[in-house]
């Protein structure tokens, strides 16, 4: 058996609270990469899904964000699941990304769209644990649009039959999906719709039970979340109190 921590972060592009990330010199973009840095090592995360990450864009620094947080977390795995990119004018690179204690033996990346802007979508790892492979979805879903936000859940779920019917021999789990969901799970929407697909044959958790993420200064909605299947033992999770970003991280523990 083995215990795991993982934190699922929006972090708004290391904007912090202000109002946009072009408002910020790029050595404050550094300042407020390393406080997200010295968090993750306090909560002792082992995985860490993050969104609104930026690998290299002119409205946040033209730096690597992944690159930084993996330096100053010591975290040895990172990948990077572009849903944005822009190489233009704008220079506009960033989406989702994944860091982890355990090697990443598989990868593969989903955006929702080919805008140029905004878009949002998923990134799909396998971990490797002492156990087999850990399988993970780390979602970020369309943040006004109900009808969006149900088509991109619908392709994540087709998604996962059939990653299920091609490549489940190799996992210890089903996946473990996380994210920013931008709804909560009370209410007729993907949230919802994701937990009754899961509960039609498997049995997950949905975390946190208690606990709202956003905006973080004072929240008001529940929109990041974390499904995690029954060989999941002992699950525990908990809003993280944080005013680095305008959602607050939530951290899961559980065994395998």
């Amino acid at each position: 058996m083995s215990r795991h921590r993982l934190l699922t972060y929006n972090i708004a592009h290391a904007r912090g609270l202000t109002l946009h990330q072009g408002l910020r010199t790029e050595a404050k973009l550094r300042a407020q990469l390393r406080k997200i840095a010295q968090l993750i090592i306090k909560l002792d995360a082992d995985i860490v899904a993050l969104q609104e990450i930026d690998e290299n864009s002119r409205w946040s620094g033209s730096f690597d964000h992944l690159a930084y947080l993996r330096e100053h977390t010591g975290l040895e795995h990172a990948v990077f699941g572009l849903t944005t990119r822009n190489a233009g004018r704008y220079h506009l690179n960033y989406g989702n990304a994944v860091l982890s204690r355990l090697p990443i033996a598989h990868v593969e990346n989903m955006p929702f769209g080919r805008g140029k802007f905004g878009e949002k979508g998923f990134l799909f790892v396998e971990l490797e644990s002492a156990l087999g492979r850990l399988p993970l979805i780390n979602l970020h879903l369309h943040h006004s649009s109900r009808p969006q936000r149900l088509r991109q859940i619908t392709r994540l779920m087709h998604f996962i039959d059939e990653k299920r019917a091609h490549r489940a021999h190799l996992w210890h789990t089903l996946p473990l999906v996380c994210g920013d969901f931008n709804n909560p799970s009370h209410v007729p929407d993907a949230t919802a719709t994701l937990l009754g697909y899961f509960e039609q044959d498997y049995d997950y958790t949905l975390l946190p039970k208690a606990g709202r993420t956003f905006p973080s200064p004072w929240p008001q909605r529940a929109i990041d979340y974390i499904f995690l299947p029954q060989v999941c033992r002992e699950p525990q999770a908990q809003v993280v109190r944080s005013l680095l970003s305008d959602h607050r991280p939530v951290l899961a523990e559980f065994t395998l």
